[in-house]
């Protein structure tokens, strides 16, 4: 028997590229998908569908905020390219979260969890009766202006530590296996993942433009977009460092920059 799903995803190039993915994968029939979030709902509410691909982070509506107007709640797979998010996607116990650009590999996983609870009945968070309100706060906690961010970082040298401010690094970058602090030209070792960087630091000024790379916009000096659809950018310090960004990334890249 195969599973009816429906996607919600605020980017097209997204949206299709999941929609290859599920036929690829088989044992799925996509009842529809949208990039708007007032469409799915309107659908969702007159639909049934076994479950839902959901981006979180949208413009006008979220992801909780899409959840909290539904009249019945779908089983739900989140897929989000910003994992700062993971925490609360859990909260409401989604059946999985998908990273983007989503693998075959990561759809397999989150198929076969689907496939395993067909059939149990609901999971008991989708029948508390409050189910509604939480999920509304949780998208309204989404909104919420950004407090108590760190002003500098700290970087250990041997027995020294360094104390970088924040507003000096131009950007972070993974390699090797290590985590670099780019500041006035010199290369800092921090002992944080590029994704617990992205849950540290404010989200406002240091944004995850690429699996490896956390930029602040404060040094974004140009965005270039290439034939293709290869997009990346310039900063203003000296070597006029080019960084690449993820296609998927690069619409809400332009939204912080407000290009």
């Amino acid at each position: 028997m195969s599973f009816r799903v429906y996607l919600v995803d605020d980017e097209q190039l997204a949206l299709d590229r999941m929609i290859r993915l599920l036929e690829q994968a088989g044992g799925v029939t996509v009842a529809g998908g949208a990039t708007d979030p007032e469409i799915a709902i309107e659908f969702l509410n007159r639909e049934t569908v076994d479950a839902l691909f959901l981006d979180i982070q949208m413009p006008g509506v979220n992801g909780f905020e899409l959840l909290a107007r539904l009249n019945e709640q779908p089983m739900v797979i989140f897929t989000t390219a910003y994992d700062q998010y993971a925490l609360k996607a859990f909260e409401v116990n989604s059946i999985d979260f998908l990273l983007k650009p989503v693998d075959p590999e990561q759809l397999s996983r989150a198929l076969a969890k689907l496939e395993r609870l067909r059939g149990g009945g609901r999971p008991a968070w989708m029948n508390q009766p409050d189910l509604q309100s939480f999920l509304a706060r949780l998208g309204t906690s989404l909104q919420a202006p950004a407090t108590g961010y760190p002003a500098r970082i700290a970087s250990q040298l041997g027995e020294r530590t360094h104390l970088i401010e924040l507003s000096d690094v131009s950007h972070f970058v993974a390699r090797d296996k290590l985590t670099y602090a780019v500041a006035k030209g010199k290369n800092h070792s921090v002992n944080y993942s590029i994704t617990e960087l992205e849950r540290k630091l404010d989200p406002r000024q240091f944004v995850r433009v690429h699996r490896a790379v956390l930029v602040n916009l404060s040094w974004v000096a140009e965005v270039h977009s290439r034939f293709g659809g290869q997009v990346s950018v310039h900063l203003k310090d000296e070597k006029r460092t080019e960084l690449p960004v993820s296609r998927d990334r690069v619409r809400f890249l332009k939204e912080q920059l407000e290009l």
